[in-house]
């Protein structure tokens, strides 16, 4: 390193009267390595330049050239990036930050000491030295420090010896070098002679300087006396400065005055700004224009223009008593007295506004009123969009009123309520009362079925119902209320028609109060500025029976509704207090329905689901919705009970002695049933409840086939059996109710099962002696005695069976079968015409039989040659002889 610092001195810093004082090997961090040299120079002519020197070496030749100067003072920071450990990576910051990795930490230390030592020197300007060890910022000695910038200067040369331990000599001082050692030739071979005889030169020099100094004295006098006079022109020059000093200082204070007069002038007009801004700011907030004032005192509330112009000076009133007042407003007499005028403005305005409306309220009921007489023979309910339009015009008024006037606001609400409870009350009693009217045909009908308040359970036409031998306590229902009198095909269009009626009215009632009261609920929210929040559909009941959609509604009766609670409750309050004989009048229809023919039930219960879940759709949280949902609950009721008493009647059955059984009277209603039920469930909401109906019915049906059968003594329980379960099947298969899958199949097996059981149990009779003889054969085989040994048997042998097979010869067989035939059709119904399917079933069995006969005498009595008198074709055309005769 110190071959290469002298290269450089010589090469680079010496031609550009420059002296390098300190070196470090660098390359660029984060790049590829090439190296270079940053190097710390100073100036040899004053004022003295210190600069740092990038020095690298020529691409082209072995040589190395300057590349880049900064000037000292241009450094604003060194970082040496970490004080505690060794690190050669350091940064510096001049214009921008170069970045630079020293090839050791002890160039990198020297380096940064260097730069430290000629800033504190030469700049004494702010240098950031970050993350360096405080051993290499030395502090430069008390005494230098103290030296005046110019003997500092002088001496430089002197302590930048300490910087550097070479220093080369200058071409004067190396030729006074060379004449010395050329006059003494010895000075190499003799050093002590050669320093004698310097010394001994020296105390020459020495003598010679004192007595040029003593010969001096005459010129040391003339300069202390110049000094003398300096003095005393210093002094007169002192007093000058006091006396300017003095003039001085007066004007300093006149300047100070002057300065405290502006700031004072400046304040005064800082607090003119403030009083103004202060001013415009009331003024602009809490003035209102005569044209509002008039408007609120005197305004028009009947015409648009009248209504937009006090609800632009309702606004403004608002807005100017919610003015935001700044601290110490409230204390000014002109804001006060301006508070109390918009205090009175407010009471005053507020009492007209609720006299109007509540004036309106009470014209607009009794206009309502008068258009109910057109309304009473038609089953339509009033509309009262005319009305809702008109007092929507007062909607913003209204939240005026709401903000600012809570108790004449509530007053308002409780009066609206009052007048239009009245109205809709008479309306819906009058609409329901024509829709009794034509449920039921004619008002003396009405009466008959309990219209006008009888409170009796009704008995209806009862002349079928006498006709069927059905026992059980309570009254008796309407005709077609049954299953055992939807068997009756007589009354069936008639009963289609009227539950078709029934039907119709049922939803033309719905249709009517579902936009009624949807259109209500809107003004309320809209009116009153009520917001609801819509929510979650379906809920408990209060009796615990849960139903989709159905939501409890609480009644509020004759008490004004509370508005301590949400927007949400206080609307669901006004509309139950608005509407509350809706749901009364609703049941009271449908018990009337009920009454009327109990299957209406089914209609009830589809359209009343159809418009809770329309209703649900629209809002969940409508009045509707909850209604309707209650009275679903009710209509949900009816359905379970109506299907009960079914049951209920299919167990009081009782059966003729004295006739045969054929298809049960419920066997036959509960394929009409079904096939009504189908018609009104299709694609219905609801099929669930249907589904579970179906489920209860036919089960109550089987039981009670299967009771039916045991206690018949006129027909055989097979049957019985055989003929329902065969319809039942057949109903079933039809219909394709997929509920009923496992039900028809178990039909269907007890049809069959009862088929075979009767068919054997009848065939035993023509031929029970043959029947008994081989079962005797059977029975000693099972006891073991050989079959081909049976012949030997006593009771068993081959005579005993000529003399069993000659009693049946193949005249008196098919006399038999001709004897059982007429006994069948005798057991058998015409209705379910199961003749033929029996007879085949029989002479399938029987050839069966006569097959199993045959088997056992080529077993048991081999090589006999004893047959039956007649063959399988003379069977087959025994039975289809019969069957032809009759």
């Amino acid at each position: 390193m110190t071959a290469i610092k002298h290269a450089l001195q010589r090469d680079i810093f010496t031609p550009n009267d420059e002296r390098l004082l300190s070196i470090v090997n660098v390359c660029k961090a984060g790049k590829k390595k090439k190296n270079c040299f940053l190097c710390a120079t100073v100036t040899t002519e004053r004022p003295v330049q210190v600069k740092v020197v990038k020095v690298k070496k020529s691409d082209k030749g072995d040589f190395y050239k300057r590349q880049t100067a900064w000037e000292l003072r241009e450094l604003a920071v060194v970082d040496a990036k970490d004080a505690n450990k060794e690190n050669p990576e350091f940064d510096l910051h001049f214009e921008k930050v170069y970045r630079w990795v020293a090839s050791s930490t002890a160039e990198k230390n020297s380096f940064i000491s260097c730069i430290w030592k000629l800033n504190q020197r030469y700049l004494r300007k702010k240098i950031d030295f970050v993350s360096v060890s405080s051993q290499l910022l030395e502090e430069l000695p008390k005494a230098e420090e103290s030296v005046p910038s110019g003997e500092n200067q002088s001496v430089a040369g002197g302590d930048e010896e300490t910087l550097d331990d070479y220093q080369e000599l200058n071409a004067r001082e190396e030729q006074d070098i060379e004449i010395m050692m050329e006059g003494c030739e010895y000075a190499i071979s003799n050093a002590e002679a050669f320093a004698e005889k310097l010394s001994s030169e020296l105390q020459v020099l020495d003598g010679a300087n004192i007595q040029s100094i003593m010969a001096s004295e005459k010129q040391v006098n003339i300069l202390m006396q110049l000094l003398d006079e300096a003095l005393n022109e210093v002094d007169t020059i002192e007093g000058k400065l006091s006396s300017y000093e003095e003039m001085l200082q007066s004007v300093k204070e006149q300047m100070d005055q002057i300065s405290q007069s502006n700031h004072l002038i400046q304040l005064s007009n800082t607090n003119n700004v403030r009083l103004l801004d202060e001013i415009e700011f009331l003024v602009n907030h809490m003035d209102l224009s005569k044209g509002h004032i008039k408007a609120l005192q005197d305004g028009d509330l009947s015409s648009s223009k009248g209504i937009e112009a006090c609800t632009d000076a309702a606004e403004a009133l608002l807005q100017c008593m919610n003015v935001a007042l700044r601290p110490g407003h409230d204390k000014l007499h002109a804001v006060k007295q301006q508070q109390h005028l918009f205090n009175d403005l407010r009471e005053q305005f507020a009492r007209r506004l609720t006299n109007h409306l509540n004036n309106v309220f009470v014209h607009q009921g009794h206009d309502q009123s008068a258009t109910l007489a057109q309304h009473s023979v038609e089953l339509s309910l009033p509309k009262h969009n005319p009305l809702h339009r008109d007092l929507l015009r007062y909607a913003k008024l209204m939240e005026w009123l709401k903000n600012t006037q809570c108790e004449k606001y509530e007053g308002l609400t409780g009066n609206y309520v009052d007048y239009i409870a009245r109205l809709y009350e008479r309306e819906i009693k009058d609409f329901f009362e024509v829709a009794k009217i034509k449920m039921t045909g004619t008002t003396k009908e009405g009466k008959k079925f309990g219209l006008h308040g009888s409170s009796g359970m009704l008995t209806g036409s009862t002349s079928s119902l006498n006709k069927l031998p059905i026992q059980g306590g309570g009254s008796r229902r309407s005709q077609s209320s049954s299953l055992l009198d939807m068997g009756n095909m007589s009354a069936s269009d008639l009963d289609v028609a009227d539950r078709t009626k029934f039907d119709k009215i049922f939803e033309q009632v719905l249709s009517e109060l579902e936009p009624l009261c949807l259109a209500e609920q809107d003004f309320i929210s809209k009116f009153f500025k009520l917001q609801q929040q819509p929510s979650m559909p379906g809920s408990t009941a209060a009796d615990g029976e849960e139903v989709d959609g159905a939501v409890p509604s609480r009644h509020v009766g004759g008490e004004r509704p509370q508005f301590t609670t949400s927007e949400k409750e206080m609307v669901r309050l006004m509309m139950n207090k608005i509407f509350h004989c809706i749901e009364v009048e609703l049941n009271n229809l449908i018990a009337l329905g009920d009454k009327i023919d109990s299957f209406n039930s089914l209609y009830m219960l589809v359209k009343m689901s159809h418009h809770v879940w329309t209703a649900e759709n629209v809002d969940p949280a409508s009045y509707l919705s909850t209604t309707l949902g209650n009275v679903l609950v009710t209509v949900k009721r009816n359905f379970d009970k109506c299907i009960s008493n079914q049951i209920k009647q299919m167990e009081e059955v009782k059966i003729s002695k004295k006739s045969k059984v054929g298809i049960l009277p419920f066997v036959t209603g509960i394929e009409q049933f079904a096939e009504l039920a189908e018609t009104i469930f299709r694609n219905a909401e609801r099929r669930g409840d249907l589904d579970k109906a179906y489920v209860k019915l036919i089960r109550a049906v089987y039981f009670n086939v299967e009771k039916v059968a045991n206690e018949s003594q006129k027909t055989p329980r097979d049957v019985v059996m055989m003929e329902n379960f065969h319809h039942i099947f057949s109903t079933l298969s039809r219909l394709k109710i997929s509920c009923l899958e496992t039900e028809r199949k178990e039909a269907k097996y007890k049809y069959t099962d009862h088929l075979q059981s009767y068919v054997i149990y009848s065939l035993g009779q023509p031929l029970e002696k043959l029947n008994h003889f081989f079962e005797g054969v059977e029975a000693r085989v099972a006891q073991g005695v050989r079959e081909e040994e049976v012949s030997y048997q006593l009771a068993f042998n081959k005579q005993e069976l000529r003399k069993v097979i000659k009693e049946y010869p193949g005249k008196e067989v098919k006399k038999g079968l001709d004897n059982l035939y007429k006994k069948v059709d005798k057991h058998l119904c015409e209705e379910e015409n199961l003749l033929q399917v029996v007879w085949h079933s029989m002479q399938d069995e029987f050839i069966r039989q006569y097959k199993h006969f045959v088997g056992l005498i080529g077993r048991c009595y081999p090589g006999s040659g004893i047959t039956m008198d007649f063959t399988i074709q003379d069977i087959l055309e025994y039975f289809s002889s019969i069957a032809q005769s009759h």
